[in-house]
């Protein structure tokens, strides 16, 4: 069979691989499939939007998504956790979290896919979830990325060090700095002008470090999404991982005002939840669902959180 060409893996594509490696390595997966009937709350989103002409203040679907998935951490706090788990030993430990952050993965200028970090997303309107995620995209146009990841896989490192991992430690660094798998990053007077760049106008590894829970919008990068993501990655030491995936068409059984049941053409918005069963067990699920139902039977709730 003939090679069509050979690409090595950037920073990027390494610490992707790696975090995933370790999470099907060491965590046991479980999920699950909501289905959101989001046919009344696409009306509701609309008119948060009434009047607005500015499209970068326009609050989105995503946006919208991100806010009711906060309130079903807020409702299931134990799904808004990191985990410690030293399985030579069998122990375990829970750091809970009274903020949520955020990991997206976000489509940078350059086309590549990396996650950021959106901070204490939880207390936030929706206006201001707007305004962090426009300002993420604005900064991220300003950074080098290799320069970022390199930062956070610096620190990742030294880490480790601290928790007495040296070979992986000195792979880490083998690996990044001899030949053709070399991670390029910046010298000499275009290293001094990069960082020459305020903090507040450019990424640090800030805003790519770990959040409390990660939140994936397949439906975003393909709207004609037939189906559901039915399985993802958590990123340890986290806990859940969340993805939304495209509203779709469906044919759903509903109840009239006379208790009768019908079928009608609805819009579905399935949601795929991921969790470490070491740390949780599906009841622990059961009071995000709960406020899923709450939010998405009375979707003009929306209004109060612009």
């Amino acid at each position: 069979m003939g090679k069509f060409k050979k690409e090595h893996f950037g920073i990027a594509r390494k610490i992707v691989s790696n975090m995933t490696s370790e999470s099907w390595e060491e965590i046991p997966h479980a999920t699950m499939i909501y289905e959101a009937d989001v046919t009344e709350l696409f009306k509701e989103c609309k008119k948060l939007n009434e009047g607005c002409t500015d499209t970068s203040k326009k609050i989105t679907i995503n946006t919208v998504m991100l806010k009711i998935i906060c309130e079903g951490l807020k409702a299931a706090p134990k799904m808004n956790t990191h985990l410690e788990f030293n399985r030579r030993l069998v122990r375990g430990c829970l750091k809970y979290y009274d903020h949520i952050d955020i990991s997206m993965p976000m489509i940078l200028p350059s086309g590549e896919m990396m996650t950021v970090n959106l901070h204490d997303m939880g207390s936030k309107t929706l206006t201001e979830m707007t305004e962090a995620i426009n300002d993420t995209a604005k900064r991220a146009k300003n950074s080098d990325m290799n320069e970022v990841m390199y930062e956070v896989s610096l620190d990742n490192t030294l880490n480790g060090l601290k928790k007495g991992k040296i070979m992986q430690a000195i792979n880490r660094l083998y690996g990044s700095k001899t030949g053709k798998h070399k991670v390029k990053t910046l010298t000499g007077q275009a290293k001094k002008e990069y960082y020459s760049i305020p903090v507040t106008e450019r990424l640090t590894k800030h805003d790519i470090e770990q959040g409390t829970t990660t939140i994936s919008n397949l439906g975003s990068i393909y709207r004609e999404q037939k189906g559901f993501c039915a399985l993802l990655e958590i990123i340890p030491p986290q806990t859940t991982a969340f993805a939304i995936n495209a509203a779709q068409k469906r044919a759903t059984v509903v109840t009239d005002e006379n208790g009768r049941d019908k079928i009608e053409v609805r819009l579905i918005l399935p949601i795929t939840i991921a969790i470490d069963h070491r740390a949780l067990d599906y009841g622990d699920v059961v009071p995000c669902f709960k406020k899923f139902d709450e939010i998405f039977e009375n979707p003009s709730v929306i209004q109060e959180w612009k």
